[in-house]
């Protein structure tokens, strides 16, 4: 185990403090006899409505309409009840039906039958829950079911009789009114910023809350500076965050402007940061890399938002305050994590893949990291977040930082935070391909940092690497750690992996038959079973390259990929004559 150190006990003991307070007093506020203070209204109508980016499926209608509710690889069929007083099958499942989501749906349909439809289960919902409930009233949930309900507003209240829009405002309002008081309670990162991104929705589009406009836009723009750092990234290091900050930050933009008013410059300064580090992050198939939680890549919402990127320049090669490096060179593309695991409170999704990279070439994903499925994402987050689930060394089985164990703490957090790992994370940039970097997130407890130099061929066709390891204070490994090490390459599954029978070596086949080896100096090479756990179509079996051995008898270990000519025509893609090793 990594040693925690005072500093980080100290910073995750105020965590815990604050989050068991504001626990507390979420729980009095959520009692029956504090609800009252929910309950008026002061608004009467609708004066406006955001646009929604997000895409719909018109077909999915009629699968709602008939009583069928499939969400997160789940299926309930409802049979003339209510969807909310069946029994969810998992909390995903809840999640989206709660946040009212799939009203998208209904309004791709748009006809008659859906308006009715959408009206009767927003009915359903504040008949069964419209009080309090204790899911659908968390401040994550209910941030999106408000969004959710202003955007479709105008569909849903379209055709309704008086009684409806009068149910709609006082449901609507009231939600809004509990999300504003208990704003505390959202998780700190980007549940806290979503949150108030809808507050803002809510003031511009409600009759009667512009005096609310001010003190939340200005706690927006705080949350803006905090999170979106220099460089684009978010704080919590996760790519997929971009994507679902864009998404709401635009139309907001948007509504500033059809409100009249000019956008706050944090917004547009946002907005600006964050749009060159889609690029970034993306492959040239347009996936994102899988690092720090990312999943499937959303690829409709980016398409839609990078829409609205007037630059579409070349992505940037450093992204030093996010933590990451990318490297171009012919068709190929590497991207490293080289990053120090983001704030305890953020890091409740945070990965252990320091100087984990991928590489890709042309349209084809070559290296990957593991990722994390779309659904039933907590069965895996843990072994996902793992180093040894990243294209990088671990030792002794262990991964590089340490995440909370304590399950009643968990619970309190909502999430195992990074309680220790690299402090410090060393880049270096040569010339445009080549890149070195260091980190000490096994110093504490074996004395040994861990670096790796990268560089790439001006062609794209050769990217040779080096794995090197080294006592903590500069010297020598000490002879008490304990220092068996694995470094990993896991290989998306589209690529087709055979060992060359002497060891050293592995040909690896691309989807269009042209052919990569790699290969090292002296040490044997192994190929073993992997999970590719962020296909579009859930967890997939892949392989991964391995390499084994002692760090204070190898303290040096080189390696390289390099591309071959096309295989010829007519040979079969799995058997391959042996060439010569290119070291």
């Amino acid at each position: 185990m990594t040693r925690v150190s005072v500093a980080e006990r100290a910073r995750l003991s105020a965590l815990i403090g604050r989050r068991a307070f504001r626990s507390l007093v979420g729980g009095l506020s959520t009692h029956p006899l504090m609800r009252w203070r929910y309950g008026s209204a002061k608004t009467d109508r609708l004066v406006i409505a955001p646009q929604d980016l997000r895409t719909a499926d018109a077909t999915r209608a009629a699968e709602i309409y008939a009583g069928r509710f499939a969400f997160a690889g789940k299926v309930v069929i409802c049979d003339r009840r209510t969807p909310f007083e069946m029994t969810p099958p998992s909390d995903e499942w809840a999640a989206i039906l709660l946040s009212f989501a799939w009203l998208r749906h209904l309004r791709a349909a748009d006809s008659a039958i859906t308006r009715a439809n959408a009206r009767s289960l927003i009915d359903d919902w504040i008949n069964a829950q419209g009080s309090w409930h204790p899911v659908g009233w968390q401040p994550e949930i209910l941030s999106r079911r408000i969004i959710c309900w202003l955007s479709q507003s105008p569909f849903v209240l379209q055709d309704a009789d008086a009684r409806f829009y009068r149910r709609f405002i006082r449901s609507l309002s009231r939600q809004v009114r509990y999300l504003r008081r208990n704003l505390s309670e959202c998780r700190e990162g980007l549940p806290r910023l979503q949150a108030l991104i809808a507050l803002t929705f809510a003031t511009l589009c409600l009759q009667g809350l512009s005096g609310q406009l001010r003190p939340t836009a200005r706690r927006l723009i705080e949350e803006l500076r905090a999170q979106v750092l220099p460089d684009g990234g978010h704080i919590s290091r996760n790519p997929g965050a971009l994507v679902e900050l864009l998404i709401d930050l635009l139309p907001l933009r948007q509504l500033f402007s059809a409100r009249n008013l000019q956008p706050p410059q944090a917004i547009n300064n946002a907005i600006d940061r964050m749009m060159p580090m889609l690029r970034f992050f993306r492959h040239p198939d347009g996936n994102f890399a899988q690092f720090n939680g990312m999943g499937p890549t959303p690829v409709d919402l980016l398409a839609t938002v990078l829409a609205y990127d007037d630059a579409r320049g070349t992505p940037v090669s450093n992204a030093p305050h996010s933590g990451y490096q990318r490297i171009d060179a012919g068709p190929t593309v590497l991207l490293m994590d080289t990053g120090r695991p983001p704030p305890v409170a953020l890091s409740q999704e945070a990965h252990a893949g320091c100087l984990s990279f991928e590489m890709s070439w042309k349209q084809h994903r070559l290296v990957v990291n593991c990722g994390l499925p779309a659904m039933n994402k907590e069965n895996w987050r843990q072994v996902a977040r793992a180093t040894a689930a990243h294209s990088t060394v671990t030792f002794n089985d262990t991964s590089s930082c340490r995440f909370l164990e304590s399950k009643s703490v968990r619970r309190l957090l909502a999430g195992a935070p990074i309680v220790a790992g690299p402090h410090t994370v060393k880049v270096e940039r040569g010339d445009g391909a080549t890149l070195t970097a260091s980190h000490d997130g096994y110093a504490g407890d074996f004395g040994i940092v861990h670096g790796r130099t990268v560089r790439i061929s001006a062609d794209g066709d050769t990217v040779e690497g080096e794995d090197t390891f080294t006592g903590a204070g500069g010297g020598d490994i000490p002879a008490r750690a304990a220092d068996d090490f694995a470094i990993r390459f896991h290989l998306h599954p589209a690529v087709k992996a055979n060992r060359l029978s002497e060891g050293r070596g592995v040909i690896l086949l691309m989807p269009d038959k042209e052919v990569w080896i790699f290969a090292t100096l002296g040490e044997t090479v192994h190929v073993e079973e992997s999970v590719y756990l962020a296909g579009s179509d859930g967890p997939r079996r892949a392989v991964q390259i391995v390499i084994y051995g002692k760090a204070r008898e190898t303290a040096k270990v080189r390696w390289s990929f390099r591309h071959t000519p096309p295989v010829v025509h007519g040979a079969k893609p799995d058997r391959f004559d042996e060439p010569e090793l290119p070291l």
